[in-house]
């Protein structure tokens, strides 16, 4: 599809900690890696700026040097540039803070690692050396800064001309770093105050991005607003109230060029909810689980309590009492995960595999006749969305962007044959309980449920609105 030449060419720098297919622990690297692609249809040329971890750095080929540092955070670094995955890059080449074992923020023994604090302030003094003008032959028109990690950008930023955009996606990350570090992060004493970076007598990377930032987005409209109540906001809900009229929600989509039913080779590709039989019996065999009656319901997910996991434990009986299987996907608390492998040598019709597998994630989206998001809280949920384009019906929370992306069940939106899932109230056992127990009902009749997969698939998730949303955000920016 050609660029519309209705507008100017737009210089965006997306500063990020993790992006997909390069290096991922979460749905922040699925965003970044598809926001260039889908920005660059509205004459939007993104370049996106990450640590040069080992993943990377054994990525790049022949890149080329542009811009060197005498000293980042205690040792020479460098800014790589090279055309990854279809992803411009700018890797920050700092081997004292990124070349190590471990993964992106924790060392080999599970713990945060602890100069986490330099490492993703030196990623946003980068960046802010960026804007400034550090590439001989590329300078951004906006910053774009993605959670704590990159938070610090916009306030390294205040005093330049390039404005910076904020985005949180999950509030829940903030970045802490104790108060004698401010000095080494070169945050000045006066700006350590409730009104700027100070969160209880510590350091909040995330309050700085969420109090210097041009403007603020997170990755839901219900998220949004969810943020400005105390339940949700983490303590910076007054922060975000004072932003309001700075604060939007652009929902996240899905790179709909990985994931398609039509088109996935890593599954037996369908047009039809019809086609998902083959890949459920693959899916079957995969988890080693027999023939059923009921829903083959699956779960793709960190194993923690904000996710809901505990809840589904107590509720699953309901699911299986009615001849429904439960297939997961996942690793995160110890407790939970043994619990789940407890459950699972228990009970025939439950499989647990404590790994995370990109391979698998798609055969189970596309062999599932559900998926299972009973988050406390959800920014957005990716999941949802993929298990909308496979015809794989999303039973979900009401919150964030589960509540946004999902069309209930209800009486009326089954007579008006919309439905495209199945939304419960959030942090109840009860009503998980009941939505499982109205999952099996609603797959006993071939005809409702096979309409609401048909919906399903037919709703949109990639990320061409959005696209648009943060295209004319930016425009707006650079025109103010």
């Amino acid at each position: 599809m050609p660029i519309s030449l209705k507008h100017e060419l737009m210089k965006v720098l997306s500063v990020t900690s993790e992006c997909a297919p390069l290096v991922k622990t979460g749905g922040l690297a699925d965003v970044a890696g598809a926001l260039p692609g889908a920005l660059a249809q509205e004459g939007i040329e993104m370049r996106t700026l990450l640590p040069g971890y080992r993943d990377v750095m054994a990525r790049l080929k022949e890149p080329e040097t542009l811009h060197r540092f005498k000293t980042l955070q205690g040792a020479p670094a460098r800014i790589l540039a090279e055309r990854v995955e279809g992803v411009d890059l700018l890797v920050l080449d700092a081997p004292h803070l990124f070349d190590r074992a471990g993964s992106l923020y924790l060392s080999p023994a599970g713990e945060d690692w602890p100069d986490n604090a330099e490492r993703f302030a030196a990623l946003s003094r980068a960046a802010a050396d960026i804007a400034a003008g550090a590439l001989a032959d590329w300078q951004p028109d906006i910053v774009h800064a993605h959670d704590w990690q990159a938070a610090l950008a916009p306030y390294y930023m205040r005093n330049g001309a390039v404005p910076s955009i904020m985005t949180i996606h999950n509030i829940a990350f903030q970045g802490l770093a104790p108060a004698k570090s401010r000095a080494k992060l070169g945050i000045d004493k006066a700006d350590f105050t409730p009104e700027g970076l100070e969160y209880w007598g510590e350091i909040s990377a995330l309050k700085a991005g969420l109090t210097f930032a041009t403007k603020l987005t997170t990755v839901s409209p219900s998220y949004a607003e969810e943020l400005m109540e105390p339940h949700f906001g983490m303590g910076l809900d007054g922060v975000l109230r004072k932003r309001r009229d700075d604060l939007s929600g652009v929902l996240n989509g899905i790179d709909t060029g990985v994931w398609n039913p039509a088109t996935d080779p890593l599954i037996k590709p369908f047009k039809t909810p019809r086609g998902k039989k083959k890949n459920k019996a693959l899916l079957r065999d995969a988890f080693d689980l027999p023939e059923a009656q009921g829903p083959l319901c699956i779960v793709i997910s960190r194993m923690t309590e904000q996710k809901g996991l505990d809840l589904l434990l107590e509720a699953l009986p309901v699911l299986t009492s009615k001849g429904g299987q439960l297939a997961l996907l996942g690793t995160g608390s110890p407790e939970l995960e043994t619990a789940f492998q407890e459950l699972a040598a228990r009970e025939l019709n439950v499989s647990v595999k404590i790994t995370y597998d990109e391979s698998l994630a798609h055969k189970m989206i596309a062999g599932g006749d559900a998926i299972l998001v009973p988050s406390r809280f959800e920014p957005c949920g990716l999941t949802q969305l993929m298990g909308l384009a496979y015809g794989t019906v999303p039973l979900v929370a009401l919150t964030g962007g589960l509540r946004d992306t999902v069309i209930s069940a209800s009486h009326a939106a089954l007579a008006r044959g919309v439905a495209t899932g199945l939304q419960c109230l959030p942090g109840s056992v009860e009503a998980l309980r009941n939505a499982l127990a109205k999952l099996c009902l609603l797959y006993a009749d071939p005809i409702t449920w096979a309409q609401i997969a048909r919906n399903a698939m037919a709703h949109p998730v990639g990320w061409e609105s959005s696209a648009k949303e943060y295209a004319n955000l930016y425009r707006s920016m650079k025109a103010a």
